[in-house]
């Protein structure tokens, strides 16, 4: 009788997240998605070696600059990254930047935590006991 171990396998997951901005200002994005992606990475214990790909939503209103800099500027040369714009819903959340990540995991691994900073928190109210940052 043959008898088979299981297998931690590689699976691909993936996992959001959104912030804000108080204007469309660069400097502002950058520190936003900087901030974003490290509380992403951080809740989730997530290697930025297991990150498959990025893809990055803005708001109609932030205009001034790639999100896809910031995580360019965490040492993420070799992800690639699509930055497009969200549809213009009236009454949607404004200057709200967004983010999905794809990443690989083991299959044991636990589910994957989005995370929702700043004003982005009201998108996901059933998730604002989780989404809060990372005590410094």
């Amino acid at each position: 009788m043959v008898t088979h171990t299981a297998v931690d396998s590689w699976r691909m997951r993936a996992v959001r997240g959104a912030t804000t901005v108080i204007c469309d200002d660069p400097e502002l994005m950058y520190d936003a998605i900087r901030e974003l992606l490290t509380s992403l990475l951080s809740h989730n214990d997530i290697d930025a070696s297991h990150i498959v790909s990025a893809m990055f939503t803005a708001t109609p209103d932030l205009r001034c600059a790639f999100p896809a800099r910031a995580a360019r500027d965490l040492g993420w040369s070799d992800v690639p990254m699509l930055c497009a714009a969200e549809i213009d819903v009236p009454d949607a959340q404004h200057r709200c930047l967004r983010v999905l990540l794809h990443v690989e995991r083991r299959a044991s691994d636990p589910a994957l935590i989005p995370i929702y900073l700043r004003e982005a928190i009201g998108l996901r109210p059933d998730l604002a006991s989780i989404a809060a940052p990372l005590a410094p």
